[in-house]
This record gives structure tokens, C-alpha cells and sequence, in this order.
């Protein structure tokens, strides 16, 4: 495995819409292996490949709850729930910016696993935001983008 250099805003690749995952292959595990090594030692709760510069939809998520480790290909979110949450994220992409942004608080998200499979995730609260996040990043979106003003 290997730790991969993670883009910074600025960067084209982060604007950019990444493509589908017509096979998942050695090349596609390897992808997943070395994306979530970088995302532990970055250290970070998601990453999307095209923050380390790769055009393919897949992204990793650990928020450190009993699902543990979160790998998935051609993710989409197939549902969300209409009750929304304002909450403070970053991007290991943009460090040391933080703000909030308002997302649904749950989703429904639909993509295959390391080896194929399709693979239905029902989550909320943060498990929720870092997948929307995450899958964000793969249409060239950034939080940046979503900010909203928080008064106290």
C-alpha cells in the first residue's frame, strides 16, 4: 500500500466530474487500499479519488462508528431524508479552512463494494454528512461551495 498525495483547492482535478468504474479489478481494490491508508494518515474521516488526483468515482469513509471502514464504487444517493442539519466541516483538500453547511441528516446511499457488489448504506447524522461530502468531491463540488452563515 501506499500514502498518496492529496490535491489542494486549486487544483483542476478537484472541479472535475469523475467517471464511472465500468469493472472493478485489482486496479480498482489497489485504488481502495491505497485511499484509505492516505486517509488514516492524513488523518481524515472520508476521501474521494479525485482528491488524489484519480477520476474515477470511488471513495472511502471511517467516522469511527460500527461500520467501521465505508469502501465504495459508483456511490449515488438514492434518498434523503427532508430534515436537514447545519454542522462545521473541512476537507483535507482545503486544511485549515472549517465552516458550516446545511445537509439532509439522513441518506440512502447505493454503491458497490470492493469486490462488485451492490451494496445499500442507511445513514445519519455524521456517517450522513461525510458520505454527501464524499460524493460531492466526485461531481467537482467542495464545501467551500455550500457554505453557509452561522449567527450566533
Amino acid at each position: 500500500m501506499a500514502i498518496l498525495n492529496i490535491r489542494k483547492i486549486g487544483d483542476p482535478v478537484l472541479r472535475s466530474k469523475a467517471k464511472e468504474v465500468e469493472e472493478v479489478t485489482d486496479k480498482t481494490r489497489d485504488l481502495l487500499d491505497n485511499m484509505a491508508e492516505t486517509m488514516y494518515d492524513a488523518p481524515g474521516i472520508g476521501l474521494a479519488a479525485p482528491q488524489v488526483g484519480i477520476l474515477q468515482r470511488v471513495i472511502v469513509v471511517d467516522v469511527e462508528d460500527d461500520n467501521g471502514l465505508l469502501e465504495l464504487i459508483n456511490p449515488e444517493i438514492i434518498s434523503v431524508s427532508e430534515e436537514k442539519a447545519i454542522m462545521e466541516e473541512g476537507c483535507l483538500s482545503i486544511p485549515e479552512e472549517k465552516g458550516h453547511v446545511v445537509r439532509a441528516k439522513k441518506v440512502t446511499v447505493r454503491g458497490l463494494n470492493r469486490n462488485g457488489k451492490e451494496v445499500i448504506i442507511e445513514a445519519e447524522d455524521l456517517l450522513a454528512r461525510a458520505l454527501q461530502h464524499e460524493i460531492d468531491h466526485l461531481d467537482g463540488v467542495l464545501f467551500v461551495d455550500k457554505l453557509v452563515k452561522v449567527i450566533d
